[in-house]
């Protein structure tokens, strides 16, 4: 786009330009990020999601190189403010928004919902209807942003982390997924969810993460590993526990469970986990209720 045409832009955009990410930003980007979970989980006594600088400026590199994900920038006056993600699972009908960061000098411009609009703009040229977000904790700004972008909150959020239980739950096997496995548990997360996670499904099969419980001869849960990054579906909560009972550990800092299954969290703690931050799961557009027992990824 032509300078003159982002000039105009930027003004009617309250002096906030938008434009794609680069490479050549992730220092001041990682560093905006770093700075902003830092002053959020600071004024609300929880750790940080990002526990290092080296952290944040290596997640928002790998953003960068990720081909699935397409990046923004939000600049006033020429200098960065904020930055922005959109990811995509191929053969999943849903882009995540995620990180939204923006420098605490900048909020109140209009950067967070102009980085916001671009990203949604992004999954509209894409032809992609539902949009995810997991938000951080406990930070009532970003709840507000997005909530007046057209997010609707479905989940509330816990992230639990701590040593994990190892009970033997009766009538439940579990073992290391497989590819002949997909089939399965793509006909169980679509029962679950109304679609398949079949790229990450795969990807963490390959990686040696993902597990399967079987009950009574056939498949009824697996995960793609037990943390941040990873989601389990499930028939039951017998079938939930187990996989989490057979996890070999908790990658990062913990994982996400749902607190309306008070059946399971109260499992958790009463084992000695710990909950250590709330969040929650949005979403735009179309969306079904999970009909089994679920533990959300960071993306959704």
């Amino acid at each position: 786009m032509a300078q003159q045409s982002l000039e105009r832009m930027a003004a009617r955009r309250g002096g906030i330009a938008i434009r794609g990410i680069r490479q050549s930003d992730v220092e001041t980007c990682g560093r905006i990020a770093y700075a902003a979970h830092s002053t959020v989980a600071a004024a609300h006594n929880v750790p940080s999601e990002h526990p290092s600088v080296e952290f944040s400026l290596a997640l928002i590199g790998n953003k960068i190189k990720d081909t699935n994900a397409v990046g923004f920038v939000a600049e006033r006056d020429g200098a960065i403010v904020g930055s922005i993600f959109l990811n995509i699972f191929p053969g999943t009908p849903v882009a995540v928004v995620g990180p939204l960061t923006v420098d605490s000098a900048a909020e109140g411009t209009g950067a967070g919902r102009w980085l916001m609009q671009a990203a949604l703009d992004e999954a509209a040229a894409r032809g992609v209807e539902r949009v995810r977000l997991v938000q951080s904790p406990s930070h009532l700004r970003s709840l507000a942003l997005y909530i007046k972008a057209g997010f609707a909150l479905r989940e509330p959020l816990v992230l639990c982390s701590g040593a994990l239980p190892r009970d033997v739950i009766a009538g439940c096997t579990v073992r290391a997924a497989t590819i002949a496995d997909v089939g399965s548990c793509d006909q169980l997360c679509s029962a679950m969810h109304g679609f398949a996670r079949n790229s990450e499904l795969v990807a963490e099969i390959q990686r040696g993460a993902a597990r399967v419980v079987e009950r009574g001869g056939r498949i009824t849960g697996y995960s793609t590993g037990l943390g941040f990054r990873g989601y389990a579906v499930a028939e039951t909560n017998d079938d939930l526990k187990a996989l989490i009972a057979g996890a070999p550990a908790i990658a990062g800092p913990g994982f996400f469970v749902p607190v309306r299954n008070s059946e399971l969290l109260r499992w958790l703690l009463q084992s000695g986990l710990t909950a250590r931050w709330p969040a929650a799961l949005m979403t735009m557009g179309s969306y079904q209720e999970p009909g089994g027992a679920v533990l959300p990824s960071i993306a959704f």
